[in-house]
């Protein structure tokens, strides 16, 4: 079986070698790894002490976030290396401030495992979430190198628990501790005699609640979000952020966009901000409209909608959200992370697609967030929230609550580390 994981590996790396001709993206997977062993040996001595941490994108990374904070605390003589595999993570965050060194992983072969340790040579490894690469896990237990999961999660038709799973169920071996996030996965993992095993919820948590603790303002938003008529007063509109957003959920919000209230303000972050699909996006809006990119010597404050076509502040600008609509629950797997905007204690509302995600099925059931399917569902959910300031202000306090109340993987995590 070993052998034929290690033969479709290669012959994956040929294929995506090929697809990147064609696929800018891939493009970029490809060539992001061509640099990695030298990027390494010129930013990692042999004499060195280093911790590693491993997300397979973005979304894994600010998870695992709170926890590399702490661990750069209590151990600051150490260098910290973080791996992507994917790059959406990669482009996003291969500039941040945490770590001393940021690269893909190299695929997992077993010349690039053995190669890519000898230079790295860390002390303890943090895998994030999920990503069970054999060979690196075989020769982390080959050298003793303390390796743990974090903010885990596992499902029973994933292939660790079927009949023939036997391969995958050798890679979970070599794990020396699991934190996972929830009773289902512990007992999962129980089932296959692993007793090294606790629940420590998820670092999501921890990492959303520290954004409160952050300088989230944004004077251009501040500006947008005023009435027009009193721009030089403190009057603000109710506004909506409507953050991810699908092409399948523009369809819907572009329709009651244009039939709203002019005292209504909408601010768009979409997922995809590429120049054609903002230009489609903006035809599309009645509103008087206008993009972050244009927003440079304007009265921001006459507008109805503000599209933002660039990455890196939406969380800033949740905090200024009376409503949010959090986008891709009308597509495969489901919505995107609504853990930011509930922090701030504001309703939310999503698609339908949201049961993989356990804060979006426990927010729907405690009624923070309304799960629309259709027009009309979303026209109901915005006119109640905009008419209906208590109960605006009751659901906000649902998803505050639910987030504060779940804080605390992060030390479960130090304890067990640092008794």
């Amino acid at each position: 079986m070993f052998f034929l994981y290690n033969l479709l590996v290669q012959i994956a790396g040929l294929g995506v070698k090929i697809v990147a001709v064609f696929s800018p993206k891939i493009k970029l997977f490809v060539n992001g790894r061509k640099a990695v062993f030298q990027t390494l040996e010129d930013k990692i001595k042999p004499s060195d002490k280093t911790i590693w941490f491993h997300a397979a994108s973005l979304g894994e990374f600010e998870q695992g976030l709170p926890v590399m904070e702490k661990i750069k605390e209590k151990f600051p003589n150490h260098k910290i290396v973080v791996t992507f595999f994917s790059p959406s993570g990669y482009e996003v965050r291969k500039n941040n401030t945490i770590a001393d060194a940021t690269v893909y992983l190299p695929l997992d072969t077993k010349s690039n495992a053995k190669k890519f340790l000898k230079l790295v040579h860390p002390e303890m490894v943090f895998f994030i979430k999920y990503e069970f690469w054999p060979n690196y896990l075989n020769e982390l237990k080959k050298s003793n190198v303390t390796t743990y999961l974090i903010s885990g999660i596992f499902r029973e038709n994933q292939a660790f628990f079927k009949w023939y799973g036997g391969f995958y169920r050798k890679a979970l071996k070599t794990f020396d501790y699991f934190f996972v996030q929830n009773e289902s996965s512990k007992k999962l993992l129980q089932s296959l005699g692993f007793q090294n095993v606790k629940i420590s919820g998820d670092t999501r948590f921890d990492r959303v609640v520290s954004i409160l603790e952050r300088d989230n303002s944004l004077d251009f938003i501040e500006s947008f979000t005023k009435s027009s008529s009193t721009a030089l007063g403190v009057t603000k509109c109710t506004t909506i952020v409507i953050g991810s957003s699908w092409p399948k959920d523009e369809e819907l919000l572009i329709n009651y966009i244009n039939q709203s209230s002019e005292e209504i303000k909408f601010i768009i972050a979409p997922h995809n901000i590429k120049e054609e699909q903002i230009s489609n996006l903006k035809s599309q809006i009645t509103k008087k409209t206008v993009l972050f990119s244009e927003k440079n010597n304007l009265d921001l404050s006459n507008f109805n909608v503000f599209i933002i076509n660039t990455i890196g502040i939406l969380t800033k600008i949740y905090s200024y959200a009376d409503i949010a609509y959090v986008g891709g629950g009308f597509g495969n797997p489901g919505v995107h992370n609504l853990l930011e905007p509930a922090t701030f204690g504001i309703p939310i509302i999503l698609g339908p697609n949201y049961s993989h995600f356990a804060e979006a099925t426990a927010l729907v059931h405690q009624e923070g967030c309304i799960s629309i399917k259709n027009q009309n569902e979303l026209n109901e959910a915005f006119d109640n929230l905009i008419s209906n300031e208590d109960i605006r202000h009751e659901k906000g306090h649902i998803c505050e609550t639910f987030v504060q109340m779940n804080k605390g993987a992060t030390q479960t995590i130090m304890n067990h580390i640092n008794p």
